[in-house]
C-alpha cells in the first residue's frame, strides 16, 4: 500500500496512538496540538512531526500545506473544534479523505458533509453496534456510516428460514446499493463471489448505499 500524508489534530491518547500507529505503517503523519500535552515527541518515531498550533486557524492548516495531505483526522476531545478542522480542510483545502472523531453521541448528526466529514466515528455508537452484532441473529445491524450517512457497512447473521440459505451470492437479486464485501463463516473471511453459496450462520457484511436498507433486509433475514 502506498504511503499517505495524513495530518491528525489532537495529540490526546486518541491522536497520538494513531499517530504511531499510521507512521509505523509507513506513512508521513502530522500531529497538531494547541496546547502543551505530556507528549515526547521522540517517543512518536522520527517519522511523525510534531506541531505545537491550533489546526482551528486558516493560517496554521495553511503553513501544514494542507492542500498536499491525503487524510486529515480531527481527533481532539472537543467536538466544536473538530467540526471547524473538518470544514476548514474540506473546504478550504479540498482535503480528500476527512475524518472526525465524535466526543458527544447525541452531537452526532452534525458530522455530515456539511461541515466537510466523510467519515464520524462515535465510540459509544460503535460499541453499540458491536454490542447489537454480537447477540443478533437475523436481523439486520448498521455497524459504521460514511458518507453523511448514505453508505453504511451492515451485518447480517443469516437464521433458519432466511431466504438467501443455500442460493448463491449472484442469485439473490441484491438492489445495485448493496454489495457483499465479506462472509464470516465459522470463524473465518470468505471473500464473496458471485457463486459463493450461503448458509445458516453465515455473518453477511454488506455496504449499502442510499435507501436500499429494506430491500436487503427481504432478500437476507427471515421473516
Amino acid at each position: 500500500m502506498a504511503a499517505v500524508k495524513v495530518v491528525i489534530a489532537g495529540a490526546g491518547a486518541v491522536g497520538t496512538f494513531l499517530a504511531s500507529d499510521l507512521a509505523a505503517g509507513g506513512h508521513e503523519v502530522l500531529l497538531v496540538e494547541k496546547g502543551v500535552p505530556d507528549v515526547d515527541a521522540a517517543a512518536l518515531g522520527e517519522t511523525v512531526r510534531l506541531l505545537r498550533a491550533d489546526a482551528c486557524e486558516v493560517d496554521v492548516l495553511a503553513g501544514a500545506r494542507l492542500e498536499e495531505v491525503d487524510v486529515v483526522v480531527a481527533a481532539t476531545g472537543d467536538d466544536e473544534d473538530n467540526l471547524v478542522i473538518s470544514l476548514l480542510a474540506k473546504q478550504e483545502f479540498a482535503v480528500p479523505r476527512v475524518i472526525a472523531r465524535v466526543n458527544h453521541p447525541k452531537n452526532h448528526w452534525l458530522f455530515n458533509e456539511t461541515w466537510g466529514v466523510d467519515i464520524a466515528v462515535s465510540t459509544p455508537h460503535l460499541l453499540s453496534a458491536l454490542v447489537e452484532e454480537a447477540v443478533s441473529v437475523g436481523s439486520l445491524v448498521r455497524l459504521l456510516q460514511f458518507d453523511g450517512g448514505n453508505a453504511r457497512l451492515v451485518e447480517v447473521t443469516l437464521a433458519d428460514g432466511s431466504p438467501a440459505n443455500g442460493r448463491a451470492i449472484s442469485a439473490l437479486g441484491l438492489p445495485r446499493g448493496a454489495t457483499v464485501v465479506a462472509v464470516v463463516r465459522d470463524g473465518h473471511i470468505v471473500v464473496p463471489r458471485g457463486d459463493t453459496v450461503l448458509s445458516v450462520g453465515d455473518e453477511v457484511l454488506l455496504l449499502v448505499i442510499g435507501d436500499a436498507d429494506d430491500e436487503v433486509r427481504e432478500l437476507l433475514v427471515a421473516p
